[in-house]
């Protein structure tokens, strides 16, 4: 638990670190939070470090940096519970956390920004970002961004693979399947979530 000036101290830390990419020195703490002591300041940081928030990763205040744990807490918003998208629920509050980077960051994850309707049937809408999963290997009903002919990519549902041609299937009823020779095709990434502002 910190004191009322150790989270003034970490916020104040944690806003220099985050805008600029280097920590404080000393006097810029000391001036920002209006503290005349550099040794006040020198001590709050050291009991921030000792709690676990702050962490030296070099010589010398530019040094300091956000703790590991730290820096994983700023992916992490609490998972409140259930909202019921038809009848009413009862409202339990939960007490979850959902990790945002486990889930949407990695090694294997990228990023593409969706244009067109072509997967609105699915909830996919134009100008949503959708996240995947790289990998050149995918099951059937499963989302998938294909590339054909080693020039266009499509975000499309793979179908069937039949008689050496694979299905793309848009999710909207208006428009019919799209067939190509499998060799036409290579898949790229799998979806595994997406994200939508408003």
């Amino acid at each position: 638990m910190l004191t009322q000036l150790e989270e003034r101290m970490f916020s104040y830390i944690r806003e220099h670190i985050e805008s600029t990419d280097q920590s404080p020195t000393i006097a810029e703490i000391a001036a920002a939070l209006q503290i005349k002591s550099r040794g006040t300041v020198h001590r709050y940081v050291q009991s921030l470090i000792e709690k676990g928030y702050l962490e030296r990763r070099g010589t010398g205040w530019r040094g300091l940096a956000l703790s590991e744990r730290v820096e994983e807490s700023r992916y992490v918003i609490p998972l409140l519970g259930k909202i019921a998208a038809g009848q009413p629920i009862e409202a339990i509050e939960g007490q979850d956390e959902l990790n945002v980077a486990e889930f949407l960051i990695g090694p294997d994850r990228y990023a593409l920004r969706v244009s067109g309707d072509s997967m609105r049937d699915a909830g996919i809408l134009d100008g949503d970002t959708v996240i995947l999963r790289k990998t050149n290997i995918a099951r059937k009903g499963q989302i998938v961004v294909a590339l054909i002919d080693r020039t266009e990519a499509t975000l499309k549902t793979l179908g069937e693979l039949v008689n050496g041609t694979i299905e793309l299937i848009p999710e909207n009823a208006e428009m019919k399947p799209m067939r190509y020779a499998a060799d036409r095709v290579r898949i790229q990434g799998v979806l595994v979530g997406q994200l939508r502002t408003y």
